[in-house]
């Protein structure tokens, strides 16, 4: 009752024809009734309600605009709310009065509108340029509930980024431009790595197992004379150390091994057969968790965005995982085989390597067979939130893992805990095989995801800075010592089949139809070649139609036989040379050795003859 009678009280006081009222307190309600009468507000609505009235709508009288309508003579038509017969009327009175106050205080008033929109302007077109203008303001006008939906926007490619430059289907009106680019990217990647794995492989061929230096010319003639900083000098003495360290520890394994009898050699070859299939277990028992995380990820159910985000990212976080916790298993695997250092990290590169490159295979067979409306975009998104969680994972293990680890044992080290867990060492080659991966996800992905070698530049910025603080706080040196020569060719080989990877990909996924998604539409390369190709002048298309024949391609075929011949020949040449040279070096040994000979032998008569004259005097 108490709310009725407020609202019935205010209703009668807001009403314009309320003036009188009845019962004990008239003059009280009369008083509060003229009050507002005479606020500034009702008599505005008043004279609105007046003009309204009075005039029919296009037509107005300047007169009786509403006050402080007009205060600002520098104010734009365009901003002010009036019908166009008003602010005509208020243009013309504008210049009348430009025209009343005098020339140069016109002339001031134009130039500060003049500087004014000249401002405007400059900040216009400034703020244009910013390259994420345009998004951030998309992503004000998004509608987002409390269920989060630009975390997952950001985290899964999707709403908003899905139309955006990041993906495949953005470049919709460029396919001869898109594929000439793309192309040219992976073309020229492919020939850096082969011609750095022909490098690495001659560096191998002459630094590993066919040269080696001899201890005495490592400790006599192994110091670098021109050092004078005392830093520099306890780094080349930790080198050599390291590097006589090693050249003891091969010819102790050689011993070792020559000393191993026919049942030792049995039982090592038995167990070294358990622990290969242990791998091979391994690996197959990786490959079906990431199969079954796949499939539960294609779940399409209502979740809490949260469970959501876990959901979609389980792929990624599987084979994250995996690909983290393997190889630390194939290396400790490798110690048991009783092979020497260098061959144990090899073939625990062998080992991650297939299993790093046999889950992303699976992963994108998988992505592949989807039948999705956009499949090219989708690919994208995958190798997306693939680069993305490899920095959520490596920022996790620096500050969640290693870092725990070195203040576990700082702060309690009489600990047993902390005795059992350890400081962590750190692995250059298991690090470097990490960034091998992540190359080899940017090349698979930069077909469909044509932005992603930007995102993994500044991925490997952070990641370089979070690895410099684990190596500088948080790990000790690893204890065993390994020659990396050989080492270098297996991550140049890995990138080359990362590369192989991502041309088999695009060339299995541009057979499938397209379906209106990207730069082709519903063509193929080869008609968007060919359309362009008849737009060209005819002596362009002539060439062009004798490059792709027949018969330039036999001629072409012929030359690199015939330049692959002499190469080859060139080698054996070499190579007899070689040989050559080697027996040369070996007679000029032989001659030294008899001439030194010969030389203690006339020594040693020339000293007996001059004793028996001696004695003869």
């Amino acid at each position: 009752m108490a709310d009725e009678q407020r609202s019935t009280s205010f209703q009668r006081l807001s009403s314009a024809d309320s003036t009188v009222s009845t019962g004990s307190d008239d003059s009280y309600e009369y008083y509060q009734t003229d009050i507002y009468e005479q606020l500034p507000s009702t008599l505005t609505k008043r004279r609105w309600q007046q003009v309204e009235q009075t005039y029919e709508v296009g037509s107005c009288e300047y007169d009786l605009l509403p006050p402080s309508i007009d205060r600002d003579p520098h104010q734009p038509l365009n901003m002010l709310p009036l019908c166009m017969q008003e602010k005509r009327n208020l243009r013309d009175r504008r210049h009348q009065e430009r025209l009343r106050i005098g020339f140069w205080a016109s002339w001031r008033q134009s130039q500060q509108i003049a500087r004014r929109r000249l401002r405007e302007q400059v900040g216009r077109f400034f703020s244009g340029l910013l390259p994420w203008k345009h998004t951030l303001h998309k992503i004000e006008g998004e509608d987002y509930k409390s269920d989060n939906k630009s975390i997952l926007h950001i985290f899964l490619g999707s709403g908003f980024l899905e139309g955006s430059p990041l993906f495949y289907g953005f470049y919709q009106k460029i396919p001869l431009f898109f594929h000439t680019g793309m192309g040219t990217i992976l073309f020229l990647s492919l020939i850096m790595i082969v011609r750095r794995m022909v490098v690495g492989y001659k560096h191998m061929w002459l630094m590993g197992k066919h040269f080696s230096l001899n201890v005495s010319y490592k400790v006599f003639y192994g110091w670098d004379f021109c050092i004078q900083d005392p830093q520099a000098a306890s780094l080349e003495h930790s080198f050599i150390r390291n590097e006589l360290k090693m050249d003891l520890e091969e010819q102790r394994f050689r011993q070792k091994v020559s000393e191993r009898s026919m049942k030792q050699w049995a039982c090592l070859y038995f167990l070294r057969g358990i622990l290969n299939f242990v791998v091979v277990v391994l690996l197959c028992g990786s490959f079906t968790l990431i199969y079954y995380a796949i499939i539960s990820a294609e779940k399409k159910e209502s979740f809490h965005w949260t469970v959501k985000l876990l959901m979609n990212y389980l792929p990624p976080i599987t084979i994250t995982v995996v690909n983290f916790l393997l190889p630390h298993v194939f290396s400790r695997i490798s110690m048991f085989e009783d092979y020497f250092l260098t061959t144990q990290l090899n073939l625990t590169l062998v080992r991650s390597i297939f299993l790093k490159l046999g889950t992303l295979a699976i992963y994108i067979i998988f992505i592949t067979i989807q039948n999705n409306t956009c499949a090219e975009n989708e690919f994208g998104k995958e190798m997306y939130k693939l680069t993305i969680f490899q920095l959520l994972a490596c920022f996790c293990n620096t500050f969640l893992i290693v870092y725990l680890k070195r203040l576990l044992a700082e702060k309690y080290p009489s600990s047993k805990l902390a005795r059992m867990i350890g400081i962590q060492e750190f692995v250059i080659p298991l690090n470097v095989l990490d960034l091998v991966y992540s190359q080899t996800v940017t090349w698979v992905g930069v077909f469909y995801c044509p932005l992603l070698p930007g995102i993994s530049t500044i991925k490997l910025l952070a990641i370089f800075y979070m690895k410099k603080f684990t190596v500088m706080r948080c790990c000790v040196p690893a204890q065993r010592l390994f020659r990396t020569s050989s080492s270098a060719v297996l991550f140049h080989f890995m990138l080359l089949l990362g590369l192989i990877m991502s041309f088999v990909t695009i060339g299995v996924n541009s057979i499938r139809s397209d379906a209106g998604c990207g730069p082709l539409g519903n063509d193929t390369m080869y008609s968007v070649m060919d359309k362009f190709v008849k737009t060209l002048p005819i002596s362009a298309q002539t060439t062009i139609s004798y490059i792709t024949s027949e018969a330039f391609i036999f001629a072409l075929i012929l030359a690199e036989i015939i330049i692959l011949t002499s190469f080859v020949s060139h080698g054996r040449a070499n190579r007899k040379t070689i040989e050559r040279l080697k027996d040369m070096l070996v007679m000029c040994s032989s001659d030294k050795r008899y001439l030194v000979k010969q030389h203690s032998t006339w020594l040693r008569q020339r000293y007996r003859s001059s004793e028996t004259e001696a004695l003869g005097k």
